[in-house]
């Protein structure tokens, strides 16, 4: 996209150094492998802001510090707003050949730190904000977010005889995202790992501010084996209830286009959050998924 200077970034030329190593996540945490892969297409040279969730929490404990770079917690509210203040520092500071990068999750930016984030866009700031999304607050205990998915079952949208799991939608960031012209916004999976580092390297290389929204499953809140968790990734994408995109210069694009999507019945019943669903559930999210598609396809290419 753009004026991309494409490097073909891949797993065998990436820095055998580790910017985040020896934390205290769950086995198979999708979100530690995407800061991690992160840290190691910027480097060194990053400042790293990390509000209150699964990443700071795991990230930031004493005397055993995970980050090998600069990093410090944030307010839960003010990733993009302390992101802006770390970058404005260090140009005032003559520091040129940096990346101010902030990690926050779901709850965190499309909840509570929406506000700062749609401030630090609109003033262009040349940050790189990460979203990883395992679709609740999982820190806390596995409440909702509005990144939630329709139907999930959380600790506040639980189950029961008259009660389905969450009964909203996923909040679109992306395109909330891409709304204020941002100068650059892409999703991204931990399941498919050579597209999220390209957006990585791109985003590095974008001056102005970059988002990037990378889907990050969760095996203790979604309720699947630790050993899977780029199998689910993977799979949310082929079942089309994830997509991989980007937007630019005012346009959007497709990374990846499934010429078929495979079973989202075994995707979300795979998962004992959904195992509750009956089949009218399940048609309702495949009627939302089609419709979903059939709206990207429409409105991004014609």
């Amino acid at each position: 996209m753009g004026n991309r200077q494409e490097k073909k970034i891949s797993i065998r030329n990436l820095s055998d150094r580790e910017f985040f190593y020896g934390h205290k996540g769950c086995p198979g945490c999708g979100g530690s492998l995407a800061l991690r892969l992160a840290l190691k297409v910027f480097g060194e040279r990053s400042y790293a802001v990390v509000p209150a969730g699964c990443m700071s929490a795991v990230g930031f404990i004493f005397p055993q510090m995970a980050f090998t770079c600069n990093a410090i917690i944030s307010t839960f509210p003010g990733t993009a707003s302390m992101l802006s203040g770390v970058a404005a520092g260090a140009r005032a500071l003559g520091i040129k050949d940096f990346h101010a990068v902030g990690f926050a999750g779901d709850g965190g930016t499309a909840d509570i730190g929406l506000q700062a984030l749609s401030g630090a866009i609109d003033r262009h700031e040349k940050i790189i904000y990460i979203c990883y999304d395992n679709e609740a607050y999982m820190n806390t205990g596995v409440q909702k977010s509005a990144l939630t998915p329709a139907g999930a079952r959380t600790a506040t949208s639980p189950v029961g005889n008259r009660l389905r799991g969450a009964v909203t939608q996923k909040k679109p960031m992306f395109e909330i995202v891409a709304a204020h012209g941002v100068d650059y916004a892409a999703t991204a999976s931990v399941g498919y790992p050579l597209d999220y580092l390209r957006k990585l390297e791109y985003a590095s290389q974008v001056d102005g501010t970059s988002y990037i929204h990378v889907f990050t499953p969760c095996p203790i809140g979604w309720g699947y084996e630790t050993s899977d968790t780029i199998a689910v990734a993977k799979n949310a994408v082929d079942c089309g209830l994830w997509y991989l995109a980007e937007f630019s210069n005012g346009r959007f694009t497709l990374t990846h286009n499934p010429s078929e999507f495979i079973s989202v019945q075994d995707y979300l019943l795979g998962q004992s959050r959904f195992r509750h669903l009956q089949e009218e559930d399940l048609q309702g999210i495949i009627t939302m998924r089609d419709l979903k598609w059939s709206n990207i396809h429409r409105e991004w290419f014609s």
